[in-house]
């Protein structure tokens, strides 16, 4: 699997497996919200599998947390972005040209 090709489940689990968790291992380290207990394995194993996607930026910043992966990769691949930079983002102009510079450089 190259990483052109890699969704965020596929990364979560070659990550994970990395680790040395299983998925109920990783699944109660992962917490919901700010308020909430751990994800359950059954949704665990649904993003692994690309049937589910991360519900919230939470989420992510969780996974990226646990796993030790870079917070920027996963949202890239989770196809988000983030709040705070999205909150930031007013002036047209310069997020298109930001968003350009990124493509560039990512497809060299």
């Amino acid at each position: 699997m190259s990483d052109q090709s890699v969704s965020f489940g596929q990364a979560i689990g070659k990550a994970r497996k990395a680790k040395g968790l299983s998925q109920k291992e990783l699944a109660a380290l992962v917490v919901k919200d700010e308020e909430g207990g751990a994800i359950s394995p059954q949704y665990l194993n649904d993003i692994e599998h690309d049937r589910r996607s991360p519900t919230s930026d939470h989420l992510i910043k969780q996974f990226a947390k646990v796993l030790e992966e870079d917070e920027g990769y996963l949202f890239v691949l989770a196809g988000k972005i983030p709040d705070d930079v999205r909150k930031q983002a007013t002036n047209r102009d310069q997020v298109v040209a930001s968003f350009a510079n990124f493509r560039k450089s990512i497809t060299k």
